[in-house]
């Protein structure tokens, strides 16, 4: 049986939601497909207890965001935490030095100064790299420049790869040397309390949202046709928010295949490695008054920095994330083992205090296979514009949107929903005010 609508959306993520909502306001009759048994996509919150955003969990900078004007709107509680984006300074941290003990006020002022000496020559070194560089020949050039000893190279050396690791969820040498570029934080970064989810479920309201539809062919020529796991469906226009991972994947079919300059921006993207690993424990037996604690050194490859999520909910509770290297190679790890190497890190900085957890939660976004990773990364040849590239409408009748098709923000909740109004604007070619998805005007 085949169902006809004006749109398809594939994808109940926040892009998908969007695009869906601002079209259907617009009078179309649009049909949502997702492929679990939920909305939100990347956006999941674990309510087994205090709420757990296992994907999803900042706004990376406040100012200028419509998914902090949406979260104001529909109401949803925030706690301020701005250390989200890797920064070396923005809030209290505890920096630990290779031996395991804490660096002094002095110590850590003077790190944190190479960091940001570093990263004003960073930027010469990018704009001038080879288009093949990756992000680990750029901050070397950045480094050499410097004529530091070998330790105190060394130090911000890690810190380099690690912000690779924690902001993209790529090996630093398989980062393109553009892949930072656009990530900046404007503005407080906050997290929620409550969950993130109430976002996306606000943005399903009344909406026609067909769960349990995975969807594995989409022909389009003079219309689109969708073949899911339920039936076919067949509209004049479609919006794909598929990640970036399964485009790849080659387990939805695309006929025609996908044009060049569509083709070509996905060659060069990929699906990173990154998971969360939250940790709640009986007692708080880690420094006061800091946002983060950082470790420096060799017994920092892995786990190199918790974040103090204590404040969310009065439960003692510590994130940290596997990422890169530590993704990869824990990948298939039990709980178990994996909590134990986190802790044998804690208690080499807090000895007998570090207690073990009451809980461990952990993602496993990798093996997703409605996403194969948490966000893309730009890959080693790719520049700042296959994010736009990948977003070229198709034939007049296929749009790709998602994080990973937003140019300025990039793998941010941000981007997802930009790209959907995006989608939307192209689909109705006309100008639409995003603002439309939290009011009733």
């Amino acid at each position: 049986m085949t169902e006809r609508c004006d749109v398809i959306v594939v994808g109940a993520g926040v892009a998908g939601l969007t695009a869906a909502r601002l079209l259907a306001l617009a009078g179309k009759a649009v049909i949502v497909l997702e492929a679990r048994d939920r909305v939100g996509g990347r956006v999941r919150t674990d309510r087994a207890g205090s709420p757990t955003d296992l994907g999803a969990s900042w706004i990376h900078g406040i100012d200028g965001s419509p998914v902090a004007d949406a979260a104001a709107a529909f109401g949803m509680r925030t706690q301020e935490f701005t250390v989200g984006g890797y920064q070396p300074d923005s809030r209290p941290i505890a920096y630990y030095g290779p031996d395991g003990h804490r660096l002094s006020v002095e110590a850590t002022a003077a790190f944190v100064a190479d960091i940001h000496l570093v990263d004003h020559v960073l930027a010469d070194a990018i704009s001038g790299s080879a288009p093949d560089a990756s992000y680990r020949d750029v901050t070397e050039a950045a480094l050499d420049a410097q004529g530091w000893d070998q330790e105190r190279t060394q130090r911000v050396r890690e810190y380099l790869a690690h912000r690779s690791e924690e902001q993209y969820g790529a090996i630093i040498e398989e980062l393109a040397a553009h892949g930072l570029d656009d990530d900046s934080i404007e503005g407080d970064e906050v997290v929620f309390p409550d969950g993130y989810d109430v976002l996306p479920a606000r943005l399903a309201e009344g909406l026609d949202v067909r769960m349990n539809h995975v969807v594995t062919e989409i022909v389009w020529s003079d219309a689109v046709r969708v073949t899911s796991s339920q039936r076919d469906f067949v509209a004049h226009d479609a919006v794909i928010t598929l990640p970036v991972g399964v485009l790849r994947s080659g387990t939805v079919t695309i006929t025609p295949p996908l044009p060049p300059v569509n083709r070509d921006a996905l060659s060069r993207l990929r699906m990173n490695a990154f998971e969360k690993v939250f940790l709640r424990f009986p007692v708080r037996f880690w420094d006061d008054d800091v946002y983060a604690i950082r470790q420096q050194g060799s017994a920092g490859d892995w786990w190199h920095c918790w974040y103090d999520l204590t404040a969310l909910h009065g439960e003692p509770t510590l994130l940290t994330f596997a990422a890169g290297r530590a993704a990869h190679a824990t990948r298939t790890w039990d709980d178990d083992r994996v909590v134990e190497s986190v802790m044998a890190q804690l208690r080499r900085l807090y000895g007998d205090r570090a207690v073990g957890p009451t809980r461990a939660d952990r993602t496993a976004w990798q093996d997703d296979p409605y996403s194969r990773g948490a966000y893309a990364y730009m890959a080693v040849g790719s520049t700042t514009s296959d994010h736009d590239h990948l977003a070229t409408p198709i034939g007049g009748r296929l749009h790709i949107a998602g994080e990973a098709t937003w140019t300025d923000d990039p793998a941010t909740v941000n981007a997802a929903m930009l790209s959907g109004h995006r989608a939307a604007e192209r689909i109705l070619q006309g100008t639409v005010g995003i603002e439309k998805l939290w009011t009733r005007g």
